[in-house]
């Protein structure tokens, strides 16, 4: 039976390609216009679409989305090129930023006109956009290019005016989480791991600035100790081409558009209508065998025990890598980290799931701006692991404790009682601190939770358990320090993480296969947007 529906599913989708004949509507277009990708980047990047009930034509794009439009385009002739547009502050992601930046370059590299267009830039869109061949803002706009501030909260002298004290247990000298309710500032360890991470990050968006407007390291260095900047300013410090409205766009685009003198007109394409026509069209499918599918999996948010939608449920993620194990079509599996992490039996439980899913079939690990503590647990049972320069990677550590309300209570005058029937009965109340046997037995705990992280890690890195040791501690890393030291395996994002999995799972540079995203969202799309196609 599944064969049957699986050649019906087959038969379906080269129907609704027929009724579609986008790749043909498309060429049509291109012979009357000039045709521009316009690519919207005008607010943080969901890490897999999000569309509404039934309107598929006005869904979020997502990060892949955009990516694998980009990439598709480096090698389409009937574009003349890519005009990306800058609308609000996002994406705020210096993760993404540093993948769609590599995307801008490919396409320059591959012979693609690319142009921008903002309304203003902050440091991360600027990181993007300074890859265009052109970069303009109305001249209201502003850059917003005052380099980077790591800045964190700290509670103690609250807690101590509410006689509130933070019972704080930690294994490692750098795993800092619970200094906020412990400590008035950093710690100097804390000042330390943020200062090198931050440095890495700083030094990345420099150099992609500097190579995208044509301007030294030191001279840009100086311009963000300079910013911020108002349009004109900005053009005058070489960090943009010039000021115009978006309605100008047009005019400036005419001259520069492919077979300008053959009387064609500039035609804008839309990126959904691209995405759903072209990117995403696999072509005719064989009708008796499928193509091979890759699984493209996000989990994103804390890790914690259970499902649930938010963050990353043990269960939830547990069932969806044993479905994919189960499932013939999917040949590996790409699973899209971006989690500070959470708790440490969730993590365990989930390092379980993605080494029993390594056993049957590839899989391969994105890291976006975070794969900490758990986030990194996790990923480290992978076959590899790809991170970006700025990646907050590591965090190998654990942190626990409570907070021991007695003097907020006795200020209020609440009084609490109990009964207790053997020595720690009371461990975890919050109506009086940890005796100095709780306390040990509590850190016994975290030594032990510790242990089984740094063996968990070298087993799945293929390290000594020793050399674990000496990069963990707690301690947070770049992307790049952890490539130094052995975190993770090369640096990239998504498409990289992408044909790294095809290629594991043999699957042959430019063979055909499918991209499935997960955890799949349920959709009711609209047929007349099914067969609407690409048109312009």
């Amino acid at each position: 039976m599944a064969g049957v529906s699986g050649f019906a599913s087959r038969l379906l989708a080269n129907g609704v390609r027929a009724a579609r004949l986008a790749p043909r509507g498309l060429e049509r277009a291109a012979r009357k216009q000039a045709l521009w990708l316009v690519v919207p980047l005008g607010a943080d990047l969901p890490e897999r679409p999000l569309a509404p009930f039934g309107v598929p034509r006005d869904a979020t794009l997502s990060h892949l989305d955009l990516l694998r439009s980009l990439a598709r385009a480096q090698a389409d002739p009937r574009l003349a090129g890519v005009v990306l547009r800058f609308e609000g502050s996002g994406p705020h992601s210096f993760g993404q930023a540093a993948a769609l930046r590599r995307a801008v370059d490919g396409l320059r590299d591959a012979g693609v006109p690319v142009f921008a267009w903002a309304e203003s830039l902050t440091a991360p869109q600027l990181w993007i956009a300074s890859g265009a061949d052109k970069l303009w803002l109305p001249e209201a706009g502003v850059v917003q290019l005052i380099g980077l501030r790591s800045e964190q909260l700290y509670l103690k002298d609250l807690l101590d005016q509410l006689d509130v004290s933070a019972e704080v247990v930690h294994i490692g000298r750098y795993k800092s989480a619970g200094e906020m309710a412990t400590r008035r500032d950093m710690s100097p360890e804390q000042r330390e791991q943020l200062e090198a991470w931050q440095s890495d990050l700083f030094d990345e968006l420099v150099a992609g600035i500097a190579r995208g407007r044509g301007l030294g390291e030191d001279e840009v260095r100086d311009r963000i100790d300079r910013g911020p900047y108002a349009a004109v300013a900005a053009r005058e410090a070489g960090l943009i081409d010039g000021c115009l409205y978006h309605d100008q766009l047009e005019d400036e685009l005419r001259p520069l558009a492919l077979g300008a003198g053959s009387g064609r007109d500039v035609g804008f394409l839309d990126l959904h209508r691209y995405l759903a026509g072209v990117v995403t069209d696999p072509g005719w499918r064989p009708l008796l065998r499928d193509l091979p599918h890759v699984a493209y999996v996000v989990a994103t948010g804390s890790v914690h025990r259970g499902a649930g939608r938010r963050g990353i449920g043990s269960s939830s993620l547990s069932g969806l890598l044993e479905r994919l194990r189960d499932d013939d079509r999917v040949r590996s599996v790409v699973l899209r980290v971006d989690s500070p992490g959470g708790d440490a039996v969730a993590s365990d439980l989930l390092f379980r799931a993605v080494e029993l899913t390594r056993k049957q079939k590839p899989v391969v690990v994105s890291m976006g701006d975070v794969a900490a503590s758990g986030g990194y647990y996790l990923a480290a049972a992978a076959d590899a692991i790809l991170a970006e320069a700025g990646t907050v990677t590591g965090s190998i550590g654990v942190v626990g404790g409570k907070i021991n309300l007695e003097g907020l209570y006795r200020r209020l005058g609440i009084g609490r009682d109990a009964v207790e029937s053997s020595a720690r009965a009371g461990l975890f109340s919050e109506t009086r601190g940890f005796t100095p046997d709780e306390r040990e037995a509590v850190r016994d705990e975290m030594q032990a939770l510790y242990d089984v992280f740094l063996d968990r890690v070298a087993a799945g890195r293929g390290l000594e358990r020793d050399a674990v040791e000496r990069v963990a501690a707690g301690r947070i890393w770049s992307g790049r320090q952890a490539l130094a030291v052995g975190l993770v395996d090369a640096l990239g994002g998504p498409l990289e993480a992408l044909a790294d999995a095809a290629s594991r799972a043999g699957i042959a540079a430019g063979e055909r296969y499918l991209v499935d995203v997960h955890p799949r969202r349920p959709r009711l799309p609209d047929l007349r947007t099914l067969l609407m196609g690409v048109s312009a």
